[in-house]
C-alpha cells in the first residue's frame, strides 16, 4: 500500500459560489479556508495546492453573532511612531471596503506560509451580488443549508 501524494497533472480545480448573506462569518470562513485548501477532496496532498476557487458574494451582508460587530476590534500599524489604528467589525462592514472583513477571517485560518499566500490568490470576495466570473460557470455551494448554526437572523 502506497501513499497517494498528488502531482500537478493530477489536480482538478473547480470553481465554487457562496452567498454570505446571512452566515455567520466564522463558519464561512472555515469552510471557504478548508475548500481553498483542498481538505475536501480525498486527493488531498499538504504541500501542493490542490484547493478550488472560491468566490464569495454578499459579504457586506455577513453575520457576526454576540457583540462582535461593536467589540472586535482590528489593528493595523501604519510604520511610523505611535501609528497604531484600529477599526471595529461594524466600521469595516459599513465602510468602503467590506469584503475586507471576510477575507482576513479566511486568511487568518489558513497557515501562515508560501502556499497558503498562493491558495488565497484562489479567492474572490465581492460586497455585492456582481461577479464576473460567469464564464467559469461556478458550482452553487449552499453553505446555510449545511448546518442550521451557519445563518444567523439579523
Amino acid at each position: 500500500m502506497k501513499t497517494f501524494s498528488a502531482t500537478p497533472a493530477d489536480i482538478e480545480k473547480k470553481w465554487i459560489i457562496i452567498d454570505a448573506e446571512g452566515v455567520v462569518l466564522g463558519r464561512l470562513a472555515s469552510i471557504v479556508a478548508m475548500r481553498l485548501r483542498g481538505k475536501h477532496k480525498p486527493s488531498f496532498t499538504p504541500h501542493m495546492d490542490c484547493g478550488d476557487n472560491v468566490i464569495v458574494i454578499n459579504a457586506d451582508k455577513v453575520q457576526l453573532t454576540g457583540k462582535k460587530r461593536t467589540d472586535k476590534v482590528h489593528y493595523w500599524h501604519t510604520g511610523y511612531p505611535g501609528g497604531i489604528k484600529s477599526r471595529t467589525a461594524g466600521q469595516i462592514l459599513e465602510g468602503a471596503h467590506p469584503e475586507r472583513v471576510v477575507e482576513m477571517a479566511i486568511k487568518r485560518m489558513l497557515p501562515g506560509n508560501r502556499l497558503s499566500r498562493k491558495q488565497m490568490s484562489n479567492l474572490r470576495v465581492y460586497a455585492g451580488t456582481e461577479h464576473g466570473h460567469e464564464a467559469q460557470s461556478p458550482e452553487v455551494l449552499d453553505v446555510k443549508s449545511m448546518n442550521k448554526k451557519n445563518t444567523r437572523e439579523g
